[in-house]
């Protein structure tokens, strides 16, 4: 094979790979959670502090899918994960099985609550999706408005509010939520 021809095969392949990640939202899901797998991704995670955030109370209901309703207010005394999600979103695909497995850790833990707030707010085709994925989450829909310092449009953005319904954590994007700081980031609070 003549080193022309080897450049055009490689050309034609990063071609097809580009185009493959915006064409198809699950293959760009897969390549970020192998580069999960491999250390990329990782959520940054420090002692609990306050973040700057204006009151919730009585702004935003969350729904599930079991017809729950919750309040920031409703919430308190409770460690809460809130996920702002789409089924149309890779890097929220990718991240999906690290909060199964985040959840799978904790979802008997009476003192913790975990939202996967739709960000369409269409909770049958978010659960369907769920389903269909195979994966174990308390899907919701939230109601009313979600202050900006929470999620200003970015997916997926994942919160933490304390026990006092502080929040104390917030991160933009993709990431591995199943790895061990996190899960202390998490035991620590609920403590």
């Amino acid at each position: 094979m003549s080193k022309k021809t080897v450049q055009n095969l490689i050309s034609v392949g990063l071609f097809a790979f580009v185009l493959a990640l915006f064409i198809f939202p699950e293959f760009k899901a897969v390549l970020i959670r192998g580069l999960m797998k491999i250390g990329f991704f990782q959520p940054r995670v420090e002692t609990a502090k306050a973040l700057p955030s204006e009151t919730a109370t009585g702004s935003v209901q969350f729904v599930t899918a079991g017809g729950e309703m919750h309040t920031p207010e409703s919430l308190k005394g409770k460690v809460v994960f809130i996920n702002f999600w789409a089924t149309w979103c890779p890097p929220c695909i990718a991240e999906m099985p690290a909060i199964h497995e985040l959840y799978a850790a904790f979802k008997n833990n009476p003192d913790i609550v975990f939202l996967l707030a739709d960000a369409d707010q269409d909770l049958p085709k978010a659960t369907d999706f769920i389903k269909k994925k195979q994966l174990d989450l308390p899907v919701a829909s939230f109601r009313g408005t979600v202050p900006a310092s929470w999620y200003s449009g970015t997916l997926p953005t994942t919160l933490v509010l304390d026990k006092t319904g502080t929040l104390v954590y917030r991160h933009e994007g993709a990431a591995d939520f199943s790895n061990k700081q996190f899960r202390a980031f998490l035991e620590g609070l609920v403590r």
